[in-house]
């Protein structure tokens, strides 16, 4: 390898993911690192860390950072990326360490080690879980035969992923070796430290239903070693989460928890096998009183940091660039676990290879399209569409079996943050009835579900000339807790000025009624707009009212309970969305969905109190002090530096909506509620005493 002796050591970073802050926080306490650039295709996650970690250039790919002059790089992106991104680093005459697994097939390894080879510079792999300290002290014991020969070893790891945020579908949604070939790398080359030189790897995987976009999210391993048999269990769904290693001797057994970062080593003892088993249990279990309590402190106050192994590969790495030495895994070590990986990873990426494209063979044309027609407002309108004789197209992202049996009813799998799966969904459409969005879930939920899905659907319904759109955006678009209470509520009202301030839900609803605005104005698309009030009927009977709360099993009711609920009965929206389908007025207009009838929301609890009976509990907390828990809160996310779910600017804008002025709706859509508030409330809740 060439020398690598500059004053600093230039370093440049490719990914802007979890991976990426702690190679950061590792080189940024080197004193011989200088981190000269950061690259992602995201340039606001790229953006976001280089002000963090003060670094100069920031570029949306490698190229872009060959002006910083790095001399080292850092690839920590998806696996599928890692051979193209590290060869092009050392073309540029960088040295590079790649995130595991180093690539996805052993031609790909076998490329970047000979082009490392030819250029003379430094290549590594980060098999951060042998640095881990935990597993370190693990290893020192079985060298040191404190638990006699190595029996077998067992690895017990659950996880889960970040929710698909939209756009291209990442290889966690479109490989269905991506689970394994994440985590699994990290198993073989774990069990090869213990068990020596493997073989004969066996892999089995699983798929649960639970999580549309992971298909295989179980999965069991087992494999032969030189000096023992590993196993590994890998599971997306095992609750409480745990990552932990058993090491079985003939005279004891080590058992790590890398979470709690914590050994125990149980090892026989002399006297009767019973007291022996119950000495170890309680010494554990004694010693754990105040090893958990003393990590939980380190971590506090950053004597222990988070991910040490992949903090520690980092370092590492930079010590070896700097002094011309072999790192600490080298490219035949990441060799040897992709041999084994490989063939084991072609079955399941081929089934879901499959799976993913069979999505869109062809479809014969179809009336209407409606998303979210798995949820409460979607199969209420597919019911009415198909009532009226329409054959209708539905995208879910999963199978339905409200749909199952109905040949008038055609389904597509998939999620709407895909463009692909929309345009599948939207081609041959006449009208689009787009109704789905994200209602939960985090921050990447609501911009897969409702920004990107909006964006699709307009895209897709310009591409294909849908006849008609029409989307249903929310009141959470208007401002509630700096609007006048007595002001008369129109489609002109003011929108919320600071959505970031509600949570994701807003920003996200407010985002996807503009994206359909713009498209409106600047691309003529044929759309109407409808902002339903709050959608109620029989199926909802659980959904909490506006400033209602669910917590812990209770309804927390805030105020008074006078202040009026701004309702709609579910039929009498699906009425006004069957008009804006067809009424020639409609088009490029927003409405509001109100029911004007004054229902207050303790009459409604009240209701819904006879029907749910025991199984409904409500709690009513006074504004005042529900403003002061806000406040408390508040002050913990700033102490915390973490983003909270209460603040007094959401509490202000629990606040319902009132006094709706429904022209607009009467004369132009031609809507009244034909069912009303009162009729909706008995058929829900029964009738009134």
């Amino acid at each position: 390898m060439n020398a690598v002796h500059p004053a600093k050591l230039r370093v440049a970073v490719v990914g802007a993911g979890y991976v990426a802050s702690h190679h950061l926080a590792a080189l940024k306490r080197l004193d011989f690192v200088e981190l000269v650039g950061i690259c992602d295709t995201n340039l606001e996650a790229a953006e976001a860390l280089a002000r963090r970690f003060g670094i100069g250039q920031v570029a949306s790919d490698l190229a872009g950072l060959a002006a910083a002059r790095p001399q080292v790089v850092h690839v920590l992106t998806p696996p599928a990326s890692h051979a193209t991104l590290a060869m092009q680093a050392l073309d540029m005459g960088c040295g590079v360490l790649v995130e595991k697994p180093m690539a996805d097939s052993v031609a790909e390894c076998e490329a970047m080690i000979e082009k490392a080879r030819e250029r003379g510079l430094i290549l590594g792999v980060n098999h951060s879980d042998l640095l881990d300290p935990v597993v370190m002290r693990a290893l020192e014991a079985v060298r040191a035969g404190r638990i006699g020969e190595v029996i077998s070893v067992d690895i017990l790891r659950s996880s889960e992923y970040p929710a698909y945020a939209g756009g291209r579908l990442p290889a966690q949604v479109a490989q269905g070796s991506y689970p394994f070939r994440d985590l699994g790398v990290h198993g073989l080359y774990t069990l090869e430290a213990f068990l020596g030189p493997l073989s004969d790897l066996r892999v089995d995987f699983q798929a649960s239903g639970r999580d549309p976009d992971l298909q295989f999210d179980e999965w069991q391993a087992r494999v032969s070693g030189e000096r023992g048999y590993g196993r590994m269990l890998l599971s997306w769904n095992a609750r409480p989460m745990e990552s932990r290693l058993v090491v079985r001797g003939s005279a004891g057994i080590i058992e790590v928890d890398r979470f709690l970062q914590i050994v125990r080593i149980h090892r026989v003892l002399p006297g009767p096998k019973f007291i022996g088993i119950v000495l170890n249990t309680v010494l554990s279990a004694m010693a754990d009183c105040f090893r958990v309590p003393w990590n939980v402190l380190r971590f506090a106050t950053g004597l222990l940091k988070p991910s040490p192994g992949i903090q520690k590969g980092a370092a590492d790495f930079a010590i070896a660039a700097r002094d011309n030495s072999k790192p600490p895994f080298d490219g035949a070590a990441a060799l040897r676990v992709i041999a084994l990986l490989e063939p084991a990873c072609a079955e399941p990426d081929r089934l879901r290879r499959d799976a993913i494209e069979s999505r869109y063979a062809p479809l014969p044309p179809a009336d209407v399209l409606v998303t979210g027609a798995a949820g409460f407002l979607g199969r209420a309108l597919v019911k009415a569409l198909r009532a009226r004789g329409q054959t209708v197209r539905v995208l879910l992202r999963k199978p339905n079996a409200d749909h199952a049996n109905d040949a008038g009813v055609q389904t597509v799998i998939g999620n709407l943050g895909d463009p692909r799966s929309v345009d599948h969904a939207v081609a041959g459409c006449g009208v689009v009835y787009h109704v789905g969005a994200a209602m939960r879930g985090s921050p990447r939920d609501f911009e897969a579900g409702t920004v990107w899905g909006t964006r699709n659907v307009v895209e897709a319904c310009t591409r294909h000339a849908t006849r008609r759109l029409v989307y249903v955006s929310s009141m959470s678009v208007f401002d509630h807790a700096g609007r006048d209470p007595a002001a008369t509520m129109t489609e002109t009202s003011a929108y919320e000025p600071h959505p970031e301030w509600r949570g994701a839900y807003t920003q996200t609803k407010l985002t996807a009624e503009r994206l359909v605005l713009e498209a409106i104005r600047d691309r003529a698309l044929p759309a109407v707009i409808l902002r339903p009030g709050q959608i109620f009927g029989p199926g909802a009977e659980k959904v909490t009212p506006n400033a209602v709360i669910g917590l812990a099993g209770r309804w927390v009711a805030v105020g008074d309970g006078a202040m009026s609920l701004p309702l709609v009965f579910v039929d009498d929206v699906v009425d006004a969305l069957l008009l804006a389908a067809e009424a020639p007025a409609a088009l490029g207009k927003v409405f509001n969905i109100v029911d004007t009838t004054v229902v207050s929301q303790q009459q409604y609890l009240q209701r819904a109190q006879r029907k749910l009976g025991d199984e409904l509990r409500v709690v009513r907390v006074p504004t005042g002090l529900f403003m002061a828990l806000g406040f408390g809160v508040e002050l913990l996310g700033k102490v915390l530096r973490r983003d909270v779910p209460l603040t007094r600017y959401r509490v202000r804008s629990l606040r319902p909506l009132a006094n709706f002025d429904t022209r607009a709706a009467r004369e132009e859509l031609g809507w009244t509620p034909r069912v009303g508030s009162a009729r909706g409330l008995e058929r829900t809740f029964g009738t009134a005493d």
